[in-house]
């Protein structure tokens, strides 16, 4: 499963709200809302966040296994 709990360290980190991505970058809030719910976004959205955040791909996004297979 697709999370993305490092963005949310990431702008706790930087000190920067939602509400700033909102009004100063131009971020939608529905964007914020499939992030708050770990749904599905464009790479052209992450991309727009490392850029918006000076950041890597690995800082907005991460990947964990729901359910590990037994070997």
């Amino acid at each position: 499963m697709i999370t993305y709990e490092p963005f949310w360290e990431l702008i706790k980190r930087k000190n920067i709200s939602t509400y700033w991505l909102i009004q100063q970058k131009s971020l939608s809030s529905s964007t914020i809302d499939r992030l708050r719910k770990n749904l599905p976004i464009t790479t052209t959205t992450i991309n727009d966040l490392c850029s918006i955040l000076d950041c890597k791909v690995e800082d907005i996004i991460a990947y964990e296994q729901e359910n590990p297979c037994d070997s």
